[in-house]
Order: structure tokens, then sequence, then C-alpha cells
């Protein structure tokens, strides 16, 4: 049989084409890769994407019977089809900012959706500094209310900046800063990243939002929110890969569960790997939104219709989906890791759940253990912490 370095060098093109397909190909070893990878580069051909840490490359290949070779290679782990992910909200209304003088005091604009997690109750305690928060999205836009400390674009350029708005909304959910009587996210003291990953339409393939989780584990993200997926019946043997690397690593994940409704099938992924935080969508009636998805694997629920939060352009819009309950969940691990920093993601997802309250009307298969309170979780979280503290004293 062709040794994997001849065999990839034959099915990979250099550039794409109506006959090529983008594919991820794990290979079997970390040496493998590392050989594969000298190997190309000596004789001319550059793979797109090299993520390194899961022995994955991503390329363009010209047939179905090269991708079949390739599978049936015994140094060949898996090779999968780079589809593309799309984000899990939609625009209804857009409005501009109503800019207000300077005042001392910290006063914002607290929306129905924060008072609702019960966010301003743990404001005193803290509000979620300096925990970094990544928005795995279209960017972030330039906004007055929003501050961001820096990011990355893993589709292809330099900039961050946010030309769709999905990712400057979820953003805003997150942590916006509340300055000057303008509205205040959940941690509006959270240190917010933009992983720009989905283009202006609101799409990505998954080797960018892959590119994108590496990027997270690098920088040393505490929290990277992911508002998008793919569906039910498409697996990615390389997206749980990094899924799981990055929990590993000590990443909280808080993923939407999808915008399907009640026959979804299941959620999507990210949200349903093991790991992360699987978020459903509320109203404000406390009712399971019509669209938010149904399955096994959600953990809990927060508002996602007809949420007002950061827009393009210094404005604010209104927006649904699963995708703005997510970042609510985002925000709440901020300032629950702000009380106490050596909470690992598994006990994070627990404190919520613990604290939940159970919705009338939906089933766990809906709702997950209920629509997260962030002033009970943050009681447990501080009374946690002086146990700890008290037997590290006796110690």
């Amino acid at each position: 049989m062709n040794g994997v370095n001849h065999l990839l060098y034959h099915c990979m093109k250099q550039r794409p084409s109506r006959h090529t397909r983008r594919v991820l190909v794990g290979l079997r070893s970390s040496a493998l890769y590392e050989r594969c990878c000298s190997d190309l580069e000596q004789r001319g051909k550059r793979p797109l994407k090299r993520l390194r840490p899961l022995g994955v490359l991503c390329c363009h290949m010209h047939s179905l019977a090269d991708l079949a070779k390739l599978r049936r290679h015994p140094d060949i782990a898996f090779v999968e089809q780079d589809v593309r992910i799309r984000a899990h909200g939609w625009c209804q209304r857009f409005g501009k900012c109503k800019k207000q003088g300077r005042g001392r005091a910290w006063k914002p604009r607290i929306t129905w959706n924060i008072k609702r997690v019960q966010a301003p109750q743990v404001w005193r305690a803290t509000r979620g500094g300096p925990v970094r928060v990544a928005i795995l999205d279209t960017g972030i836009a330039k906004h007055p209310d929003l501050r961001v400390w820096g990011g990355v674009n893993t589709i292809g350029g330099s900039s961050y900046q946010d030309f769709n708005g999905h990712g400057t909304h979820v953003a805003g959910i997150a942590a916006a800063i509340g300055d000057c009587g303008q509205l205040a996210g959940v941690a509006p003291r959270a240190r917010l990243y933009a992983v720009k990953s989905l283009n202006r339409d609101g799409f990505g393939y998954i080797s960018d939002i892959i590119e994108g989780i590496l990027w997270c584990i690098d920088q040393r993200m505490n929290i990277i929110n992911m508002s998008l997926g793919i569906p039910p019946d498409l697996n990615s043997p390389s997206f749980r890969k990094a899924v799981r690397l990055a929990v590993k690593q000590g990443l909280i994940i808080t993923a939407s569960a999808g915008n399907n409704g009640r026959n979804s099938g299941g959620i999507d992924a990210p949200a349903r790997y093991p790991g992360t935080i699987a978020v459903a969508a509320t109203t404000r009636r406390n009712r399971i939104a019509s669209f938010s998805s149904r399955g096994r694997g959600i953990d809990v629920s927060a508002p996602g219709e007809n949420i007002l939060s950061t827009s393009l352009h210094c404005g604010y819009q209104v927006m649904s989906g699963t995708s703005m309950a997510a970042p609510h969940v985002a925000g709440g691990a901020a300032l629950l890791l702000a009380l106490h920093p050596k909470l690992s993601p598994a006990a994070i997802s627990q404190v919520l759940k613990r604290t939940a309250r159970q919705l009338r009307g939906a089933g766990p298969r809906a709702q997950g253990a209920g629509l997260i309170q962030l002033r009970r979780a943050a009681r447990l979280v501080i009374r946690t912490a002086r146990k700890t503290s008290s037997y590290n004293r006796r110690d």
C-alpha cells in the first residue's frame, strides 16, 4: 500500500475548483502528522489549514475515489467533509443608539432578560472581571457599549470586525459594559475577545471554527461561547476532538442548542458534545421558545426570544434564537468564575444546573435543568469557596 505521504500528495489539489471539495484528514499519530506536513512542503504543496494539536489537515481533494483511498489507509484516522456551519439567530428589529451624558455613578439600562437570570443581584459581589470570554462568531463591531480586548480572524483576513451583526449582538448579551446609561450584559466587566470564524452571511467552515477553538486554548481563554451549530444528522470527528481538547484544557464552552423546534430530531453540535453547556431558549413568559431545538443533552435554558442587545453602527437591535440564550450562560459562567477562579468546567455546569429554575409545561428534553438563576448559583459558589478556604487553613 502506498505511503500516506505519497497518497496525500497525489490526492491534494493546491487550488479549489468546481471539481474539488474541502476535507479534513486526521492522522493517527503526531509523528505521522509532522512527517506528512514536512514531506508535502518539500514537494511544494501546502494544506489549506494545519490543525496541529489535533493532527488534522484541511485541504482540497479532487474526487470521491481519492477520498475512498484515504479512508482505507491504515495511517488515516478519519476523513470528513469540511462542511459549512451556521449561526443560530436572526434579526427582528433595529434601532439607533441613544447617546447619553456621562455620569459619575454606574447606572446601566437593564433589560428584562438580564433581570430574568438574576445577573444584577450578583454585581455587588462581582461583574465578571478579569475573566476572559471568547465570542466565536462573526466578529465584534466597534461599539461604545463594548470593550474588546483582542481577537483573531480564522476565515482569511486580519480584521475581526463584524459585518453581520450576529457576533456583536451575542457579545453585548454576555458583557456589554453599560456605561452612560446604556445596556449592560450579564457580566459587564468580563474581558471580551472576538474570534471571527463566521463570514458576513453568518456561515463558516468547521475548520474555521476548530482553528478558533485552538486559538482560544493557546491564548488561555476562560470561556468560549459558540452560538452556532451543525445539524444532528452530521457527524464531525475533528470538531468533537477540538471541543474535547478545549474542555480538557479547562475551558468552559457554552453552545446554543439549535433553532429547529419540536421536530428537530436532536440538538446541534457542538451543544450535543460531552463537556459543553448546551443552552435552550426561553421567552418572556418563561416558556421554551417554539423555535428552540429539543433533544437529549440540553443542560440549561436562558432567554432567547426578542432580546435587545448591541448591533452594528453603534446601535441596538432585537434578535431571537438559541444564539441569544447561550451568551447569558457564558456571562453567568464568567460571574461564577470571578467568584471562584478554581472551579472546573464540570463544576460550573453542575452549579448552574443545581440552581436552575424548572419551568412549567416543558420536560428536560426541552429545558434541561431549567432557567439559570445566577443569584442562587453565586450563593452556592461562595459557600463552596468558603468551605475550600476553611479546609486549606486546617491543612
